[in-house]
């Protein structure tokens, strides 16, 4: 009987590795000015030619996708380090690192979660979602968080709600501070926090203020 092995993929040399990193950085900075933009002038933001793309990616769409699943691993890693006694703090807390994360690539941002290109990034925001309608659902037996609407579509509501601050900012002139302080104020409202709660909450507790060296 013949033993049929499966060959070990060989990894990208260095200089390959390198053109691919550089393409999908180059990218997330194109697209983010331009969702529209060409695989020419990603290309050209790299330094690279049109042809050289073709050598990672098979077109403008496997491109999007990689990039898209690499966004939503690296902003699920980051909220996974999340956690806080109290449900209401964990879920400033979210709304915090989540702009944190986002605030960069807010157009992609919301390609990626709005768009058709929202079922790559579904897997990956998974655990993320589990935080948020975990932390809903201490916050209800806790009485701190809204109990007339149920957990799973309040939790919903919340996602919305952040996904709604970062289309604002796309549309009107938002800095780091007041993005942060909006997307804070915007989730922890949704839960049912009065305007003046929120404001109280995030007085009372600074490390939830952007920090430029964050």
């Amino acid at each position: 009987m013949t033993l049929v092995t499966t060959p070990t993929p060989r990894p990208l040399r260095r200089d390959a590795a390198d053109n691919r990193a550089a393409l999908l950085a180059a990218a997330r900075v194109v697209l983010n000015r331009d969702p529209d933009a060409s695989l020419e002038a990603i290309a050209a933001q790299a330094g690279l030619s049109r042809r050289a793309v073709y050598g990672h990616f098979a077109n403008r769409d496997e491109l999007l996708h990689e990039l898209v699943h690499i966004g939503a691993e690296r902003v699920a890693t980051a909220l996974a380090r999340v956690a806080h006694p109290d449900p209401v703090m964990r879920l400033a807390l979210i709304a915090s690192q989540l702009w944190r994360e986002l605030e960069s690539i807010r157009v992609m941002a919301v390609i990626a979660l709005r768009g058709p290109l929202k079922p790559y990034t579904d897997d990956s925001l998974r655990p993320l979602r589990a935080s948020v309608l975990g932390a809903i659902r201490d916050g209800q037996r806790a009485e701190t968080i809204r109990p007339d609407i149920p957990a799973d579509r309040l939790a919903r509501l919340v996602e919305d709600a952040a996904l709604a601050v970062l289309e604002e900012s796309m549309r009107s002139v938002l800095d780091n501070a007041d993005g942060q302080r909006l997307i804070i104020a915007t989730v922890l409202g949704t839960v049912g926090l009065g305007w003046r709660d929120v404001e109280a909450f995030i007085a009372a507790h600074p490390d939830l203020a952007w920090k430029d060296h964050d």
